[in-house]
């Protein structure tokens, strides 16, 4: 489908986009259905298209199929804002400089104060900001033990623990299992990030 003259160029706001793999998928679904993508990133796509195509309906049942929603309030797109930055600060840039500063890296990032956010944050999610920073780090220590490449020194460095007796205890009190039964477990504990609590 081509794009005319009449088109319109909307964003949407989509819960639940947490990885690179979720920017590929929406992409391929949007321009399967004959709607160009302008601009797509993790929490939003920009697209333009016929008015005719666009229905929250359409959007709705699009986005549906993939376990994805659209987000029309603005405090729940700033919720998925916070969770976005989370997530990009603790599973992918793997900054020790930013997860010493979490809350500078959000506030920066978001341009409010961390005070808000937290306040925003509890008021629509039934758990506090810290508590989902916790669960967050949890499931990217969980990563980098599989993935055998740092010590646990390193791993409590980069997640911003003061030491690995820190790091256990809170494991420990997380998955209700030490480091090194973890290690020999094998049990699948790993859980989505977007499905934490």
């Amino acid at each position: 489908m081509g794009i005319s003259e009449k088109s319109i160029t909307w964003i949407f706001h989509i819960k639940n986009m947490v990885s690179n793999c979720c920017i590929i998928l929406l992409k391929e679904k949007f321009e399967q259905a004959g709607i160009r993508v302008d601009n797509i990133q993790l929490g939003t796509v920009t697209v333009t298209c016929s008015p005719a195509l666009i229905t929250d309906k359409f959007i709705d049942n699009l986005l549906g199929k993939y376990g994805f929603e659209l987000i029309k309030n603005r405090e729940l797109q700033l919720i998925e804002q916070i969770k976005i930055a989370i997530i990009e600060l603790i599973h992918q840039l793997n900054n020790v400089d930013s997860i010493v500063r979490k809350s500078d890296y959000l506030v920066e990032k978001l341009g409010l104060s961390y005070s808000y956010l937290s306040r925003i944050f509890s008021s629509h999610e039934p758990i506090t900001l810290e508590r989902y920073i916790i669960l967050q780090k949890m499931e990217r220590i969980k990563e980098l033990i599989d993935q055998s490449e740092y010590t646990l020194s390193e791993i409590a460095f980069m997640m911003d623990y003061c030491s690995v007796q820190y790091l256990s205890n809170q494991f420990r009190k997380e998955t209700r299992l030490s480091v090194t039964d973890y290690k020999k477990s094998n049990f699948v504990l790993k859980k989505p990030i977007d499905k934490l609590y």
